[in-house]
């Protein structure tokens, strides 16, 4: 456990923070509550960069996952997963992106079924989806590079930040534009205290945390800007593509 305790980001030392139930979902946030699993996950606290990641199942291999969390219950803790969130976010892309250029391709990272991609594609978009547990079996050399990558939701799941920002950067063609959500834990998480925070939940999956300074982080290491629209909408990229330019402004 020591070991597991050296930042996944920064690699300075971090300390255990809380424990809390397997079945901690963000359905309580709902007022649902799961019966205790009576399996116990700690959580780590990077006393540096902020970052808070539960150690345990950071080392969980990809069966575990698919056994214990993101398994035929998995609807009952996030209900929106499969219609309601893809759907939404298609729209919102949409009305950014009124008049997506039909060169661009655009790449769904954790599309889940793909049925974001599809609504895009119905749409007049050149959109592909790919998702690291459903499309396993896909060499990810062989997607190509695409000009707009978005990533909903995907990197409070990750057990490997380091791999998720290695994916990106590789897919992502020259002046690109990756837009993602994950809810920032500034002013959610603080040391010595219990984690009540309602996003830290491992029956969802959640088991990486990010401060705003973890996210500067991981994007410098990759050579990319970060930015954010609110607490739970960001941007990577290394210049602002024209077709984006109404979108993030620098300077």
């Amino acid at each position: 456990m020591k070991e597991r305790l050296v930042c996944p980001i920064c690699k300075t030392a971090g300390s255990l923070l809380d424990v809390v139930d397997l079945n901690k979902s963000c359905e309580e946030q709902r007022g649902k509550y799961l019966p205790l699993a009576g399996v116990a996950v700690y959580y780590s606290l990077c006393n540096h960069c902020g970052f808070c990641w539960a150690p345990e199942l950071h080392q969980w291999p990809l069966s575990k996952f698919e056994e214990d969390i993101y398994n035929a219950d998995y609807g009952a803790v996030d209900p929106d997963y499969l219609q309601t969130r893809p759907t939404s976010n298609a729209e919102v892309l949409r009305s950014i992106f009124p008049v997506f250029p039909p060169t661009l391709r655009h790449l769904d990272y954790g599309g889940g079924n793909g049925l974001l991609s599809r609504q895009l594609s119905a749409a007049g978009w050149h959109s592909k989806s790919y998702d690291p547990f459903v499309d396993k079996q896909t060499d990810i050399a062989s997607l190509g590079q695409f000009e707009l990558i978005t990533a909903f939701e995907v990197f409070e799941h990750v057990p490997d930040v380091w791999a998720l920002m290695s994916d990106l950067s590789s897919l992502l063609a020259q002046d690109g534009l990756v837009l993602f959500s994950t809810l920032l834990s500034d002013g959610n998480i603080h040391p010595n205290q219990r984690l009540s925070w309602w996003y830290a939940s491992p029956r969802n999956g959640h088991i990486s945390l990010f401060s705003r300074n973890a996210l500067t982080l991981l994007a410098q290491s990759k050579q990319f800007n970060f930015g954010s629209f609110n607490s739970g909408f960001h941007a990577l990229y290394t210049t602002v593509p024209p077709w984006a330019s109404h979108l993030i402004r620098v300077g």
